[in-house]
């Protein structure tokens, strides 16, 4: 029997459930020395984990047009041959999955990684023994936050997109909760959100480590 306050719980991946810093900057670097742009600063860099690729180039070197499209082959096939797996599971997260599995709360998983990338990461740290809910973008980046969310939602078969939460760590999670009409949760030791900040969307809660996401559930 379910004994929380939501059917249906989904998790960003990047600064939610893993650190993944490491690959996707060494990635970021790889494709801007490919094509021959100026490096940025290590600020900067950090604004290119979660977001959908083609809008972290466009908005760092304010291109447009075809050229993301390639920048966006160019940087997902090297991440997929040689940073994928260079992330680390956030301490406790795996006794969040644990607790809900317990309480029958199920689970799912909602980024804007590619869709078979987001598979594979998850299923190597061992996310898939909580969850076949994985839903990641497409590779021309059609998808939206909003519609992997709810993609989520139709593979649980809820009622209600009332019974869903969504927890992330930026204000594209929070956005893509809000314009399905669900709850959102807002975790601070990822990239978007900070610490002791307000956060800048609507939210039910802000939550400083995973364990305290156990709270609000």
């Amino acid at each position: 029997m379910n004994s929380g306050r939501y059917g249906l719980v989904i998790f960003d991946v990047d600064g939610t459930l893993l650190d993944t810093k490491e690959g996707i900057l060494s990635s970021v670097k790889y494709t801007i020395n490919h094509f021959g742009l100026p490096m940025i600063s290590n600020e900067k860099l950090l604004e290119f984990i979660g977001p959908p690729i083609q809008d972290s180039f466009a908005n760092a070197f304010g291109l447009q047009g075809c050229i993301l499209q390639e920048i966006a082959t160019v940087f997902r096939s090297h991440y997929a041959k040689e940073d994928l797996y260079k992330a680390k599971p956030y301490e406790g997260i795996y006794d969040v999955f644990e607790n809900m599995k317990t309480r029958n709360i199920q689970t799912a998983i909602a980024t804007y990684k590619r869709e078979d990338y987001a598979r594979d990461i998850t299923r190597h740290f061992g996310f898939d023994r909580y969850t076949e809910n994985i839903f990641g973008a497409d590779h021309e980046n059609k998808l939206k936050k909003k519609d992997i969310i709810l993609r989520c939602v139709g593979f649980a078969n809820l009622s209600s997109n009332r019974e869903a939460l969504m927890v992330g760590d930026s204000l594209n999670d929070g956005i893509g909760a809000q314009q399905n009409e669900m709850d959102f949760v807002a975790v601070t030791y990822g990239y978007g959100f900070k610490s002791g900040e307000p956060c800048s969307c609507k939210c039910v809660g802000i939550c400083d480590s995973p364990k305290e996401i156990l709270k609000l559930i």
